[in-house]
């Protein structure tokens, strides 16, 4: 969370930070003239301004307002908390942040000072009167909650009397206690240098208090955001709500990251050639086949069938590990994917080639923008749903890539070094093109989809009519499942019936389920040849169905995965898994074959209504007011294309302090090729 207020200021008015890669509880603040002057008149000696700069120790005072006995004090202060916890604190105080602003003053520090994933710098500028008190996310046992209260509550009251030990000292005490198990004030707070007094300051005393965590559920996520997804032992030990939320958040990451590394992957294929990319593409098919085996159990778990605590448990790790896995098998290809995509050597001619792509896209907006609204003049608003914004969003991804091309533009116009930006504005481009191809492409898919259902929605209403009739036939032999089914299916063809002008696509979906069920009950009381027969005289049929309903689903989430949960990707895989088996069974076992294909359009219309709950949820929470699509860079994190922490809470920023790339750390930049983990690249170290 982002702390960077002037010291008079309100904990809520804290500004957003631009530098990656770091947790932020910084306060920024001055306060009147005459404060500053007293200062002035009356602090010690104060020296020049000082530019970010490589600390030399752990206490570093250029101002001079430490005694010796001052000095000792933040000294066991920051001692107690590296022994307790293996953090290391870096104290630095200056006269003024050289006109950078506490924020980019320290994070450059930071970075100038080799500080690892196990240290947090605290800044003050005692002239100017701000602060930085700065962590990275190693530091993942601190919640926000507790971030605010350790600023709020412990160093801004002791920097506002001009406690300046104190306010080191107390930032060492609260992110002890922080990250000490059961939460509550430690000894070693209260008993700095021998007494019993946490700090005194220059007008009385002022003490360290923590809020109570109010949040403990989030605290728990977090904290198992740590665990390697190879540490089943550490897995076993979560709570199980806090394991299942860790499950789905997992499975969105690495569903995510697979989704970006099938978009590299074909644009790397599509320049390199397929001999060239056989590697990448071999281990983008086996993360891709170790995460659908995660999404089988994850539909599992949603079922109406329960399991017991112990088989949940069993379940959810095997959910993480899979994804880890999978994470793994992407990685290990993303240093010799990044060299053979290195971006800047043909830059220029990339971004020609966008600018192309560009105007061949933007050319077909009239076109879809008269299809859309010929279909709207046919059918009504729940038929279009999933499509009715599709030609504005695809217009917002058109306006960033024209954006982004002309950033990377800019870019490789400067000298050799710096056009590091260029990577960011290609991939960003890249990704927004595709994007609104498939857009467009969707309205395209919507109009054949609905016409085709029109077209044979009478001949599946006639189906299950001929199935409700035969179950009648054979009630005796199917005995009370074969009566549910048939009871199902004419309640089912009386909703078809009702809803056939409105929603032909979603009637048709739901004449098909309804009949598949009726047929699976049959099958037991009817000879086989005959069912056999039937099936595969509708198994065409309902493969085009099932395609358009996976297509449509499909399109659906890719463009707005950045707001869809785990239970909408999970229906998605599944149905996918499904169609693929009635592919392959369409030759030789058309019953088997009949009953994927059914599944599949079953599945993946609860997929594409699941995504649209989450869509519309995340812009109403997100976005009020922006109507679907938002702006370009609202629409382009709504894409996926750049990530943002939308699905969860946490810190804002991410990342460590050096973080892959010129785009920064997590939630900064588009991705590229490989697994969540390393969407920021990010590398350990530190001193010591």
């Amino acid at each position: 969370m982002p702390l960077a207020p002037r010291l008079e200021q309100t904990p809520s008015s804290h500004p957003r930070l631009p530098f990656p890669g770091t947790r932020r509880f910084a306060a920024l603040g001055a306060v009147s003239a005459l404060l500053t002057l007293v200062a002035i008149l009356f602090s010690p000696a104060i020296a020049s301004a000082d530019a970010p700069f490589r600390l030399p120790g752990q206490i570093t005072d250029t101002v001079g307002v430490l005694d010796a006995d001052q000095q000792s004090d933040v000294q066991a202060a920051i001692d107690q908390l590296y022994d307790d916890h293996k953090v290391r604190l870096w104290v630095v105080y200056v006269p003024d942040f050289n006109g950078l602003g506490a924020g980019p003053w320290a994070d450059q520090t930071a970075q100038a000072s080799s500080l690892g994933d196990r240290d947090a710098l605290l800044a003050v500028a005692t002239v100017d009167r701000e602060y930085a008190l700065i962590a990275p996310d190693g530091l993942s046992e601190i919640t926000s909650d507790e971030a605010e209260s350790i600023r709020v509550d412990a160093v801004e009251p002791a920097l506002r009397e001009e406690d300046w030990a104190g306010a080191a000292i107390a930032a060492a005490g609260g992110l002890g206690d922080a990250m000490s198990p059961g939460g509550g004030m430690s000894v070693r707070t209260l008993l700095i240098g021998g007494g019993v007094v946490v700090v005194v300051g220059a007008g009385g005393v002022v003490l360290y208090s923590r809020k109570k965590k109010h949040d403990r559920s989030r605290a728990g996520v977090e904290a198992a955001r740590s665990i390697s997804p190879e540490d089943t032992a550490a897995l076993t030990a979560l709570p199980l709500p806090t394991l299942d939320e860790r499950a789905k958040e997992v499975l969105v990451e690495t569903d995510d990251a697979l989704r970006t590394s099938q978009e590299e992957l074909e644009l790397a294929r599509g320049e390199f050639g397929e001999q060239a990319t056989a590697a990448f593409t071999a281990a983008f098919d086996t993360a891709k086949s170790t995460l659908a085996a995660a999404f089988t159990v994850r539909q599992r778990l949603d079922d109406a069938i329960p399991e017991t605590p112990q088989q949940q448990r069993e379940m959810l790790i095997d959910i993480i590990t899979s994804c880890g896995r999978a994470d793994r098998e992407l990685n290990e290809k993303v240093q010799e994917f990044d060299g053979l995509r290195d971006l800047l050597i043909n830059a220029p001619d990339r971004l020609d080639a966008l600018t192309r792509d560009m105007v061949a896209l933007t050319v077909r907006i009239p076109d879809s923008t008269r299809t859309l609204a010929t279909l709207q003049t046919e059918f009504p608003a729940a038929a279009l749903a999933s499509v009715a914004h599709n030609v504005t969003m695809a217009e917002e991804r058109l306006a960033y890539a024209e954006k982004a091309v002309t950033e990377g533009r800019d870019a490789v116009a400067l000298p050799p070094g710096k056009q590091g930006p260029a990577v960011s504005a290609i991939r960003g481009a890249e990704g927004a093109l595709e994007q609104a191809r498939i857009l467009l492409d969707a309205v395209d898919h919507a109009a054949e989809d609905i016409r085709h259902a029109i077209a044979t929605l009478p001949a599946a209403i006639t189906d299950v009519e001929a199935g409700i009739a035969a179950a009648a036939q054979f009630t005796e032999q199917g005995g009370d499942r074969l009566a549910a089914a048939r009871t199902a299916a004419e309640a089912a063809l009386a909703a078809a019936r009702t809803a056939a002008d409105t929603d032909p696509l979603g009637s048709f979906t739901q004449i098909v389920k309804a009949d598949a069920e009726l047929d699976a009950v049959l099958a037991e009381a009817q000879e086989s040849r005959q069912q056999a027969e039937r099936a595969q005289q509708r198994l065409e049929q309902d493969l085009v169905a099932a395609q358009s309903q996976v297509t449509a689903a499909s399109d659906f989430i890719g463009t707005r995965r950045g707001a869809v949960g785990a239970e909408a990707r999970t229906r998605l895989t599944e149905a996918q898994r499904h169609l693929a088996g009635a592919q392959q069974l369409r030759t030789t076992d058309a019953s088997r074959a009949l009953q994927h294909a059914q599944a599949a359009a079953s599945l993946a219309a609860d997929a594409l209504r699941l995504a649209q709950n989450d869509v519309s949820r995340w812009e109403s929470r997100q976005r009020p007011g922006l109507g679907a699509g938002g702006g370009n860079a609202t629409g382009a994190i709504l894409g996926g294309i750049l990530i943002d922490s939308i699905l969860r809470g946490g810190f804002s920023g991410g990342g460590n302090w050096g973080s892959r790339g010129s785009g920064g750390g997590r939630g900064s930049g588009p991705r590229s090729f490989g697994g969540p983990s390393s969407s920021g690249r990010i590398s350990g170290g530190g001193r010591f």
